[in-house]
């Protein structure tokens, strides 16, 4: 299915697309995914750009853009999209999300396997809004996946899901991904002090990531 809107819409659209499928691709290049298992999305308007199924995103094309409403109905291309959209479809509805991206990164699908919340080892824990919880394991592709996500992302911009991989959303492509990166790093920084023998990692408290959270609001704006 194809609908054109015309105009200056289309070349949002196009826009969008070559950014997701570039995203899409520095998954694989950073190693946090392999093959298709992970995906992307973006939203232009009410409309999903969604990375397909089952398709290597090296062979996706400007003329593969992929697309459906908030509702899940197909409304452009002709590609079957990612058949994690109830995933995306959630966070879309529950958020003001722009962007979402999902991976199957190594050390953070790790962690996921062994506690129910990654410990506060790095400040950067509040630019996700706090300690990363991580979601219930559910079937992926379902409705209750998708459940067990939002409940995980509750007051924040990322999650882990467990005995699977990851899920960060932001204002923008570049933000959701920056999100997921920085997630995979602080699972790897404890994974790697967790490992030295006869020693805990410390922990940042409550009241550092406040002070943290609270420096955050003022980064990177002009005074």
């Amino acid at each position: 299915m194809t609908r054109s809107t015309g105009g200056r819409a289309d070349q949002e659209v196009a826009e969008a697309w070559e950014a997701l499928v570039a995203t899409a691709r520095q998954t694989v290049a950073d190693g946090l995914v392999v093959g298709t298992s992970g995906n992307v999305s973006v939203r232009v308007g009410d409309t999903v750009l969604v990375t397909p199924s089952g398709v290597p995103y090296d062979r996706l094309a400007p003329t593969d853009a992929t697309g459906v409403d908030l509702d899940g109905r197909q409304v452009l291309g002709t590609l079957v999209p990612t058949s994690e959209l109830p995933l995306h479809l959630a966070v879309y509805r529950a958020t003001d999300a722009r962007a979402v991206v999902h991976t199957h990164a190594v050390h953070a699908t790790a962690v996921s396997l062994l506690v129910p919340e990654l410990p506060p080892v790095h400040y950067m824990a509040a630019a996700l809004g706090g300690p990363v919880r991580v979601a219930r394991y559910a079937t992926y592709g379902t409705d209750e996946l998708a459940r067990a996500a939002l409940d995980a992302l509750t007051g924040r911009t990322g999650c882990l899901l467990q005995n699977h991989g990851t899920l960060t959303h932001g204002a923008s492509l570049d933000q959701a991904y920056d999100r997921t990166a920085q997630l995979e790093w602080m699972c790897r920084l404890w994974l790697t002090a967790s490992a030295v023998p006869g020693r805990s990692p410390s922990l940042l408290t409550e009241e550092q990531l406040a002070e943290v959270t609270e420096r955050l609001r003022g980064y990177g704006r002009r005074t």
